[in-house]
């Protein structure tokens, strides 16, 4: 049986790529920030699917969860590490407090790494260990290759993510680890609905930005409850963690053409004339 570790298992892509792995042969390993997250994930799910505690900005969970799954391996490798754990909050970087813009980078950056680190001699740095080398699958973003407004700090923290897949495939091959980045479009998961609470009673209704940022805010909030599902997502996890000769980038994005392969090919000052265009940015 294969073992997996997923961080930011509690809901949405996590969520359902645990499950999925779980159903389809897999010991998963899935990271949740709460005990009654853990139970409310395996309740109807089937396979061997066990949770555990782990919030990725903790180094002591971090290493309890290396500790815990290196026991369950006995002497053998894990063969995959999903890097999923993501914040999302919206704001203008402008007048952005700086701790939220930090915590972005605490849990989607510095926790990533943290995790890759405790986990990459399980996954095959470890000569003592036996079996093939396992893959690290780091979840990122349309927003890893186009920034958007009000989604600076998220976007800054998702081009380091794809920077650094990049480097560590380019690295880990000493130890035949390879790294691999799952970059969705919108998708069905509570991380905007999240973000939309935090900003009701946040600083920007008063700001300059205001309108425009309702406007961003309804996009989003609409791309997220009618995109790709989580399970949708969990496929293409699979694929990455399994395939003879996975890509070293996967792109699901719902309308792919419009969402995707046009916008990453437009100049940026085109670009830019879009988003000014659509959410209404312009001097006044």
């Amino acid at each position: 049986m294969k073992t997996v570790v997923i961080t930011g298992a509690s809901t949405g892509i996590g969520a359902g790529a645990a499950r999925h792995l779980a159903a389809n042969g897999w010991r998963v390993f899935a990271g949740v920030r709460k005990q009654a997250d853990g139970e409310a994930l395996t309740q109807g799910a089937s396979g061997d699917l066990r949770p555990i505690l782990l919030d990725v900005t903790k180094p002591d969970q971090v290493e309890a969860a290396a500790e815990t799954v290196a026991a369950a391996l006995g002497g053998e490798r894990l063969a995959g590490l999903v890097n999923n754990a993501g914040i999302a909050k919206m704001g203008p970087l402008a007048i952005q407090p700086m701790e939220d813009f930090r915590a972005h980078f605490e849990v989607n950056v510095f926790g990533l790494l943290a995790m890759t680190q405790a986990f990459v001699p399980l996954l095959g740095s470890d000569a003592a260990r036996t079996g093939p080398p396992g893959r690290i699958v780091n979840i990122t973003s349309v927003g890893g290759r186009l920034a958007s407004p009000f989604l600076g700090a998220y976007t800054a923290t998702k081009h380091a993510v794809e920077a650094m897949t990049d480097t560590l495939r380019r690295e880990l091959v000493i130890y035949g680890i390879d790294a691999i980045a799952i970059g969705p479009g919108s998708v069905k998961t509570p991380i905007w609905d999240k973000a939309e609470q935090d900003n009701t009673e946040g600083p920007y209704a008063a700001s300059d930005w205001a309108g425009s940022l309702k406007r961003f805010e309804e996009v989003m909030l609409s791309g997220g409850r009618t995109g790709l599902t989580p399970e949708d997502i969990a496929g293409y996890i699979e694929t990455a963690l399994s395939a003879d000769k996975p890509k070293a980038r996967y792109a699901p994005v719902p309308d792919k053409l419009t969402n995707w392969t046009i916008p990453t090919r437009l100049p940026k000052r085109l670009l830019d004339r879009i988003f000014w265009s659509r959410f209404g940015l312009k001097k006044t």
